[in-house]
């Protein structure tokens, strides 16, 4: 069962955030936050889900919201992918999973006929009070920043 649900308080976390420091929801209220939570760094999908939110970052900005990558990555690999790939934002680094438990994004996966568990790409859009306005899940990467995009600019 996921801790975080539409129209109820995102409980408050932390995470160390590429560029440095922690980052924590607390600190972040009053903004419009989007998380994505993605698989793995320098990987073709999340390599287009990153470029595709950075190409969008300045009409986030207008509309007033903040963008965060999250996934279980190191801090070390999300410094290298921000770097290699110019993101104007932060990736968050989850390594230990807690904050993929809260919002239930671990699922089982085939890989190369193995089964694993992995992140399952979802974004979720929380208001400047710390509500989930909105959760995207088994998110494909095409067209999804704008879609994110557009439900910001409805709050």
């Amino acid at each position: 069962m996921s801790g975080v649900a539409t129209g109820r308080k995102v409980p408050d976390f932390a995470l160390p955030a590429s560029g440095g420091g922690t980052w924590r929801l607390r600190d972040a209220r009053g903004a419009v936050l989007v998380l994505y939570f993605y698989p793995r760094d320098n990987t073709p999908g999340c390599t287009l889900e990153g470029q595709d939110f950075n190409r969008l970052l300045p009409s986030f900005r207008r509309a007033g919201a903040r963008v965060y990558g999250v996934s279980r990555d190191s801090l070390a690999s999300h410094e290298k992918f921000c770097a290699k790939m110019g993101f104007g934002f932060q990736l968050l680094s989850d390594e230990d999973g807690k904050a993929c438990a809260l919002f239930d994004v671990i699922r089982e996966k085939n890989m190369y006929g193995r089964k694993v568990l992995g992140i399952e790409r979802s974004t979720f859009l929380i208001d400047g009070d710390g509500v989930l306005r909105h959760e995207w899940r088994k998110v494909k990467v095409e067209g999804h920043a704008a879609l994110v995009l557009e439900a910001v600019k409805s709050l």
